[in-house]
């Protein structure tokens, strides 16, 4: 219950949904023990009734006292009647509050969940892969809801009835109370240890269905590869293997269930025989009546309920407990890019590196080692190198997604870490170099960073991006639904509709993180051409690997390894004849292979 704690802030925030909850739980179990009573007399009325009416046989009393026994079985029909329905008003009521309370819990909680992972750093999701995140916020909450729900609600119930059941069997007589109870221990303990066994069972199949699920859903996305490569009949095959696994598993699971009914309604008779033998010789002996009997069957078929549910109970509040540890887990972390700077200037565009240096912390790599560099407001700065090099990981530190290990990365003067972030990426358009687009329209994709857009800002930025054109060609033009990652696009596409997206922003700082890889060399140019109209005046960082894209960079910087090797414009680098010129003459020899 250590980790259930955590749920205890919602009991106390929804404590007037708790409480007549509790309330009308203990009315309607009421009205559910009273009918045994009711039974009882209308038994021994029975029972009564019948011998007087033998021994008016052949007199005209005997129809009188017919048409009592019948109004008196009327009467006590009627009644149980009215105490059930009642009995169902309140269990409505008491779901209307406990059920809906949890409702109310699982919003609050998967809420809480989200708000927490949007402000965890980019290392996190670097971390942990996406299926465990989204079962955190869904199986496990679900789980968390079965608790503060139905488990709670059937726990308390249960108490109510049990301890209303047994003190009424007792008031009527205990040695008949304690042979009606003998097998109820038994069928507590069988219940819990069936339920723990069909926890661990449903436990694996539910790992099987995730694993054979992410499957499905990884080859689906992958189909034009194993359509290329002919490895239709190999993956059939290993989905039918994976199958049959699950298949074992439901197959194990029915197993135990059809065991686990006849056992229990086994043991609930022998309860009832018992009753009834027992209650035969206290009858004959004079200690009860024959409608104490009756009362007593009712009250053993009553007790079913209770006890089946001890084992369920149990059992959710064990799993609810193992998945509130799950979601504790996340929500203890704290982010590690903080802000707590609350003013909102606007940037200049001012950027320098001091002594930076930057290791991946999740694997040890040193992508970064003492880089220092300034870039004025309104420079057109190029970052170039050999893959690895370090050239994303340089964006990542501009766009604060991880802070530097050491040294100092200052915006207008003011160093990186004090500045109010939000308010910072904001003024910042960032092309990232894995292009991810939304299953949304078009339209929604390139407006995706501003909360009120025109239509002809979408459309504008679309041009500047060289991309409108091929929108325009779609039958439902800025209205097409783009297939999941943005699949209805081709990758140049892509790129553009991502370039459009930075490019609304009018941003002070733009980054394009080799964004330009996919599009041809005209239009690479048509969007470098708008980018100079629109950026005049702005800061400007492009990486990328083609030396044609940056050659008119105010200042071209070389990476290699994580360091600084050379920096200049582009004629300037040439006249070195170093690392930048080697770049240059083979792009040029690969560009003559290709013509020729």
């Amino acid at each position: 219950m250590r980790h259930l704690s955590f749920l205890n802030k919602y009991f106390y925030k929804y404590k007037w949904w708790i409480i007549p909850g509790i309330f009308f739980v203990i009315i309607s179990n009421i009205f559910g023990v009273v009918p045994a009573q009711v039974v009882g007399h209308a038994f021994n009325i029975i029972t009564e009734n019948i011998a007087i009416y033998s021994l008016f046989d052949g007199f005209e009393r005997q129809k009188i006292v017919y048409d009592i026994f019948s109004y008196s079985l009327f009467f006590f029909g009627l009644l149980i009647l009215v105490l059930y329905l009642l009995r169902g008003l309140f269990l409505f009521f008491m779901r209307q509050t406990i059920i809906l309370m949890s409702r109310h819990i699982e919003y609050d909680v998967k809420n809480e969940i989200y708000a927490h992972y949007q402000q965890l750093s980019l290392g996190f999701y670097r971390r942990n892969n996406t299926g465990d995140l989204m079962n955190r916020a869904t199986e496990d909450v679900n789980r968390v809801r079965m608790y503060v729900g139905p488990a709670i609600m059937y726990a308390i119930n249960t108490t109510v009835l049990f301890c209303l059941i047994i003190y009424f069997m007792f008031s009527v007589n205990v040695k008949l109370a304690i042979y009606c109870l003998l097998p109820l221990p038994i069928l507590a303990v069988t219940i819990y240890y069936v339920n723990t066994l069909i926890n661990l069972k449903s436990e694996k199949i539910q790992e099987q269905l995730s694993k054979l699920s992410s499957f499905v859903q990884e080859r689906f996305s992958g189909i034009r590869v194993i359509k290329s490569y002919v490895r239709e009949e190999h993956n059939q095959q290993i989905f039918a293997n994976e199958s049959q696994v699950y298949k074992d598993s439901a197959m194990g699971l029915v197993k135990i269930q059809a065991l686990f009914y006849p056992t229990m309604l086994l043991l609930v008779g022998l309860s009832t025989i018992l009753t009834v033998y027992i209650g035969g010789k206290q009858v004959i002996e004079g200690a009860i009546t024959p409608g104490n009997i009756a009362e007593f069957i009712v009250y053993v078929n009553q007790l079913t309920f209770p006890v089946t549910m001890l084992g369920w109970v149990t059992t959710l509040i064990q799993r609810a407990a193992a998945s509130q540890k799950r979601i504790n887990e996340f929500l203890q972390l704290t982010p590690e890019i903080t802000s707590s700077n609350h003013s909102e200037p606007s940037i200049s565009g001012n950027i320098s590196f001091k002594n930076v240096s930057f290791t991946y912390p999740d694997t040890g790599i040193e992508a970064l080692k003492n880089i220092s560099f300034d870039i004025e407001k309104g420079q057109f700065i190029a970052i170039i190198g050999r893959t690895g090099s370090g050239k994303s990981t340089l964006a990542n530190l501009i766009m604060r997604m991880y802070d530097a290990d050491s040294g100092q990365i200052l915006i207008d003067g003011e160093e990186l870490r004090t500045i109010n972030l939000n308010n910072y990426r904001n003024q910042i358009g960032f092309v990232p170099q894995e292009v991810f687009l939304f299953s949304d329209t078009i339209k929604n994709n390139i407006a995706f960073g501003l909360s009120a857009v025109t239509d002809k800002q979408v459309e504008q930025a679309a041009q500047n991006a060289a991309v409108y054109s091929n929108i325009i060609d779609f039958e439902l033009k800025f209205e097409t639904l783009l297939g999941e990652r943005g699949i209805t696009l081709s990758g140049g596409q892509k790129q553009r509709v991502s370039i459009a997206r930075a490019l609304i922003k009018e941003p002070a700082v733009l980054i394009f993180d080799d964004c330009l890889s996919a599009v041809d060399t005209k239009t690479e140019e048509e969007i470098l051409g708008n980018l100079g109209k629109i950026m005049l005046g702005k800061t400007n960082i492009i990486i990328a690997h083609r030396i044609s894209t940056i050659k008119n960079a105010d200042k071209i910087i070389v990476l290699n390894d994580g360091m600084i090797i050379e920096q200049g414009t582009h004629q300037a680098l040439l006249n070195m004849q170093g690392v930048y010129a080697d770049m240059y003459d083979n792009q040029l020899l690969e560009e003559e292979k290709i013509y020729n």
